[in-house]
């Protein structure tokens, strides 16, 4: 019998799939096969699109898988995720049938061990907002203006760049005192704990972080960038924030970025979304500080010209009221020499006449009368040689009633009281105070010395 070689048959012809066909049945397999997933990895390549849809590549050491975020999931994030994060991702394996790639639709996103982390941080956060280290009412304000600024973080840390660069261009004088200390890791809590009462000697008064160090501070800055939850879980321990509260100055807390919270944040007098914005917050810009300096210094010059002008309009008044008792004693002098003058001349014309009347008295008698008027004419010689004495005498009167009206003047004069002991009050407006109803406890007054002029203010009366 005849053999030959038998080949094998002919073979089964495989399918012949159209491309979407495919692309949708292997989407099927995967969603029998694998949905719903759960997947962890770092955030690369994070967009958001116009239209509120996310796109991103999950990856580690050994893949990368692409990811789409749709709007409505999106809006329920927490967090803005950046890249490097660490994620947990929930959703549905797909293929997208227009480029044939594999992804994955995500229904929700969460830090990668968020959920037991972030249980632990609610229950601190209420058993220190229980006890009361998160009331506002504790809550101190910031000084205007620091001597001193204490900045605790990390030296190899970007933040501390990004404060000492704020600070040097708002408020280059002011002196910044770094207490170093590591912001991340195990032994990150007790370095800050640490960093912070090196700050806190200083800031009452003790010993300085360096021995040639004199200045004082009146704030202390607690900053580092942003990361995950557990990088910045150092923020979230209890004796830190338990130190926070223990402050002698306000502390400004600038943790992360704008949309992480930690313990710290909420214990602390105020919190900054950035560590940059801490630093601003605490160094208003110098010119804004000259700029009021030189506002007050016009304030000040006005209300001084002001004061001045009603302080000479006052004296004004009350030299007037006073009155100068040398001014008038001179003006008594010469009214009584102007007298003396009149008299005088008075005295002489009455002579003058007296003697014409006499002589033409004497024409007119007969000649036996004559001796009678040669004798009154020496009578009236003898009156005009006594004239001089008499008025000699009523000049010196005249003096001594003008010494004795002198010395009664001197004795009015309101100085000569005053170096007694006495002074004169007057209010603001330069009226005289003569009775304790008058005046109102906490008004300004004005006492006038011998000497010159102090002012006073008004504590309490006493009314007998």
């Amino acid at each position: 019998m005849n053999t030959g070689f038998l080949g094998p048959g002919p073979a089964t012809a495989p399918r012949v799939w159209q491309v979407g066909a495919l692309a949708r049945a292997a989407a099927d397999a995967l969603d029998a096969r694998f949905n719903p997933v759960a997947v962890r990895g770092e955030v690369s390549g994070f967009t958001r699109a116009a239209s509120g849809h996310c796109y991103f590549a999950l990856k580690d050491a050994a893949g990368q898988l692409r990811c789409a975020m749709f709007r409505r999931a999106a809006a329920l994030l927490d967090f803005n995720p950046r890249e490097g994060d660490q994620v947990e991702l929930r959703g549905r394996l797909t293929v997208y049938e227009p480029r044939g790639d594999l992804q994955l639709v995500v229904e929700s996103m969460a830090r990668a061990g968020q959920g037991a982390l972030f249980e632990q941080f609610l229950r601190l956060k209420a058993r220190l907002e229980a006890e009361g280290l998160f009331d506002p009412a504790r809550k101190r304000a910031l000084p205007a203006l620091p001597r001193g600024i204490g900045l605790v973080t990390s030296p190899g840390a970007a933040a501390l760049h990004d404060v000492l660069t704020a600070l040097a261009r708002r408020v280059p004088h002011i002196p910044v005192l770094l207490a170093p200390a590591a912001v991340q890791g195990a032994g990150a809590p007790a370095e800050l704990r640490a960093a912070l009462q090196k700050l806190y000697l200083l800031a009452q008064g003790g010993r300085a972080l360096e021995a040639d160090s004199a200045h004082k501070i009146d704030v202390i800055l607690l900053v580092r960038g942003g990361g995950s939850i557990e990088d910045l879980w150092a923020f979230n321990d209890e004796q830190l924030a338990r130190a926070i509260a223990a402050s002698p100055v306000p502390v400004i807390a600038g943790v992360g970025h704008e949309t992480d919270f930690t313990i710290a944040d909420f214990v602390a007098d105020l919190r900054a979304p950035t560590p940059t914005a801490a630093a601003e917050l605490v160094s208003p810009p110098r010119a804004q500080w000259l700029a009021g300096v030189e506002a007050t210094a016009e304030r000040l010059a006005r209300a001084l010209r002001g004061r001045l002008d009603a302080e000479a309009q006052r004296i004004d008044w009350l030299a007037g009221r006073l009155g100068r008792p040398s001014s008038a004693v001179a003006a008594e002098r010469t009214r009584l020499e102007r007298h003396a003058a009149r008299l005088r001349h008075a005295l002489a014309l009455r002579l003058e006449r007296e003697r014409t009347r006499l002589d033409r008295a004497g024409e007119r008698l007969p000649r036996a009368a004559v001796p009678p008027l040669a004798a009154g004419q020496a009578h009236l010689a003898r009156l005009a040689e006594r004239l001089p004495a008499a008025l000699a005498r009523q000049g010196e009167a005249a003096h001594e009633r003008l010494h004795r009206a002198e010395l009664r003047l001197a004795a009015l004069d309101p100085r000569r009281v005053l170096e007694r002991g006495y002074a004169w009050l007057a209010d603001e407006g330069g009226r005289p105070l003569t009775r304790a109803a008058q005046a109102e406890p906490g008004q300004a007054v004005a006492a006038t010395l011998a000497d010159g002029q102090v002012d006073m203010t008004v504590v309490r009366q006493r009314l007998r």
